[in-house]
């Protein structure tokens, strides 16, 4: 690696070409960066004191050995937001002074718009793409080129390109802007010159130690760059052109980055069977491509693979499924945001593909996995723990007994991660405020149309509360209510039975039940289903409210359903407790009665976290887990030492008493440890333990 101050034109004039690799990302700078620029240059070129003005750094690897001198292009791996933006001041700087008089067109000395032009936007003996000093990746190039050879813009899309050349001619043509000031400030721009050697330097590593300045790069891009970088040029092109580019266009210039990050955090889980955290997908996909890599897989197996279940994501999630059935079945799932099942339907799509299940029983699937999403949201349980409940679903599948094995593993979960019953869920769609519920569009949305050929599209009707909001209920609403209004009121206004839709919802304001019955548009003409009966009904009250609530809701039932599966099959899939044929008495340090009675009173405390907790005995250590192991316990002579499955960054330890064991060896399964004995502040250590627990269900 060779790395040198120098003058950015002088770089640009003596390098024959710097292409901008497929792979890399559009062109991004924004309005507020090229300003940024433009008053860099300004200070520059009005300071005579001033000899140099640094502005980063330019890294690029020469496409073969040799000088830069050399007719081969040299490949930007980092600074080509600014060397862009460079070029578009220059040509437009070209433009400005074409239209000056022929005598003022070379404000200082070298600046005359020919002169720009050979030295520092074309190679004026060469043709086609050699002609020009700097080529773009596919999304922006044409749009530079334009702009170069003084074409008009009409024609293309939109960019970021464009855009800024706009923005740079706006500027040089201001009243008050002196164009020699523009030239000497151009003139000292520095950079540091990095200049890469194929085959000797690591062009990756290096770009990543240049990521901490400019614009910073998505997750996204850095793994494209990882994936693509160091492969030969015609590689490149070709992973890019048949694999990658389709996943960009996938999932859409505006999603790409956000979608992308999220489709691979999924795609690692699948594959790895941990979950990464969202600020470390980069490091989690290198992890994962070295793996792949030792076990003997190409940079070209990887990519096709990305490409194939970016391709499933993209129709579960991006609604780029083609067929009908599943079409509809996916966009309830966004419906609800239930990005956390993605891994899980993931492998069951893949599945779907080989043949191992059929459109019919995809289906099945993804309805279930949507009603145990739906259920839980309105029985208002907890989500932290979903995470981990899908991305170790497939485990508990059984490939030749698909659907049942699905069912039988939903009605299995337990506690925190239980499938409601039927009277759970009626329950609280009979009682809780479902006007304030974040899926009630959704949930109104489905109750209506379920069943219907003719869908209707609730967007153009308002939800109605029957009995109205107001807190100062008019005279007519009192009246029918009785002295408790107020109590009634509140205990009704946002449950399931007063809620509908309407298009009439300004005129029904808050006149009485019985206008809003029979007035034109009102509920006797209703076509909706939610309104059906409400017509025939002489009053609204309680007794009305909770009737309809409860027919609501028995109807949601069948919608979103509990999955039934006979029990003599379900049994089938229990795997028998293990047993481990360890005891307390294996553990002669937990039998002094001291010690037996703290380790039994950390026991109970721990399994009153939740009933799905439970304590295992092993030979060197006493486990307790949830989803996996939180906290091990290994009993000594003097102390009982916590193994705690956090990271000591994690924990929120006041006092300091836990301590990192990431780097050493131990017993237990955890990087942190924490000693309890009989002089330890007992409810403080649990503390930590419990931060234990909720950081293995909440793991983002």
């Amino acid at each position: 690696m060779k790395a040198v101050d120098a003058q950015l034109l002088t770089l640009l004039k003596k390098s024959n070409q710097f292409v901008v690799p497929i792979y890399q990302r559009a062109y991004a700078w924004t309005r507020g960066e090229v300003e940024q620029l433009w008053a860099d240059i300004l200070r520059a070129g009005s300071n005579n004191s001033l000899g140099a003005h640094f502005t980063g750094s330019v890294v690029y690897v020469e496409k073969a050995q040799g000088a830069i001198t050399d007719i081969e292009p040299n490949l930007i791996i980092d600074g080509q937001q600014r060397v862009t933006t460079v070029t578009l001041l220059l040509a437009a700087l070209t433009k400005q002074l074409e239209e000056l008089p022929e005598d003022q067109r070379e404000p200082v000395d070298g600046f005359s718009p020919r002169k720009i032009r050979n030295r520092y936007l074309i190679n004026d003996d060469e043709e086609g793409e050699r002609r020009y000093k700097l080529v773009l990746s596919q999304g922006d190039r044409a749009a530079l080129f334009a702009v170069v050879d003084r074409m008009s813009l009409d024609d293309h899309e939109p960019s970021r390109v464009v855009e800024n050349y706009e923005l740079i001619r706006r500027l040089l043509a201001a009243p008050g802007t002196d164009l020699a000031v523009i030239c000497r400030g151009l003139a000292k721009l520095v950079v540091v010159d990095v200049r890469l050697e194929r085959g000797i330097d690591n062009p990756q590593l290096v770009f990543e130690a240049m990521n901490s300045t400019g614009k910073k790069l998505s997750q996204a891009d850095l793994i494209r760059n990882f994936v693509l970088m160091d492969l030969k040029p015609s590689a490149q092109e070709k992973l890019y052109t048949q694999y990658w580019r389709p996943m960009e266009v996938d999932f859409g210039a505006g999603a790409y980055e956000t979608q992308f990050d999220q489709f691979v955090r999924h795609f690692l889980t699948v594959a790895t069977g941990s979950i990464p955290r969202v600020d470390d997908i980069y490091e989690a996909f290198k992890d994962y491509a070295s793996a792949v890599a030792r076990a003997g897989e190409s940079v070209t197996d990887l990519v096709v693979r990305l490409r194939e279940y970016s391709r499933r994501y993209c129709a579960i999630a991006l609604d780029l499924e083609k067929r009908p059935g599943l079409r509809a079945v996916f966009k309830d799932l966004d419906q609800i945001k239930a990005d956390v099942v993605y891994p899980f339907l993931l492998e069951a799509y893949t599945d779907y593909e080989l043949d191992t299940i059929t459109e019919t029983e995809l289906l099945e699937i993804v309805e279930m996995v949507t009603s145990y999403i739906f259920r839980r949201a309105v029985c208002r349980i907890p989500t932290n723990s979903l995470n981990t409940t899908f991305a170790t679903f497939s485990k508990s599948i059984r490939k030749d007994r698909y659907v049942d094995s699905v069912k039988a593993h939903f009605l299995g979960m337990k506690s925190y991660r239980t499938f409601p019953t039927d009277a759970e869920f009626v329950e609280a769609l009979r009682t809780s405020d479902l006007y304030n519920f974040q899926r009630r569009s959704y949930f109104l949305r489905v109750l209506e149309n379920h069943g219907r050929k003719e869908r209707v599209s609730i967007e153009e009707y308002s939800i109605e509360h029957i009995l109205p909001q107001n807190e100062n209920l008019p005279e007519p609403w009192r009246a029918a209510l009785g002295d408790d209004w107020q109590a009634i009121q509140v205990k009704y206004l946002h449950t399931l039975g007063n809620l509908t839709l309407t298009g009439y919802n300004s005129e029904y304001s808050d006149h009485p039940f019985e206008k809003k019955r029979d007035m034109n548009g009102g509920f006797k003409d209703s076509p909706l289903r939610l309104n059906q009966g409400l017509g025939q009904l002489e009053v609204w009250e309680p007794e009305q409210i909770e009737a309809r609530a409860a027919e609501l809701a028995e109807r949601a039932t069948g919608i979103w359903r509990r999955p039934v599966i006979d029990p003599q099959i379900a049994a089938t899939f229990t795997s028998p407790k293990s047993t481990t044929g360890f005891t307390i008495e294996d553990h002669p340090n937990l039998l002094p009665p001291q010690r037996r009675e703290l380790f039994e009173r950390f026991t109970s405390e721990v399994l009153a976290l939740d009933p799905a907790i439970t304590r295992t005995f092993l030979k060197l250590y006493v486990a307790f887990k949830a989803e996996t192991n939180f906290v091990d316990v290994v009993p000594q002579v003097g102390r009982l030492r916590l193994s705690l499955n956090i990271p000591i960054e994690a924990l929120n330890d006041e006092r300091d008493l836990a301590y990192d064991v990431s780097g050493k060896g131990h017993w237990g399964n955890g990087p942190t440890e924490v000693t309890l004995d009989e002089g330890s502040d007992f409810m403080y250590v649990i503390g930590l333990v419990r931060q234990a627990y909720e950081y293995q269900l909440g793991t983002e």
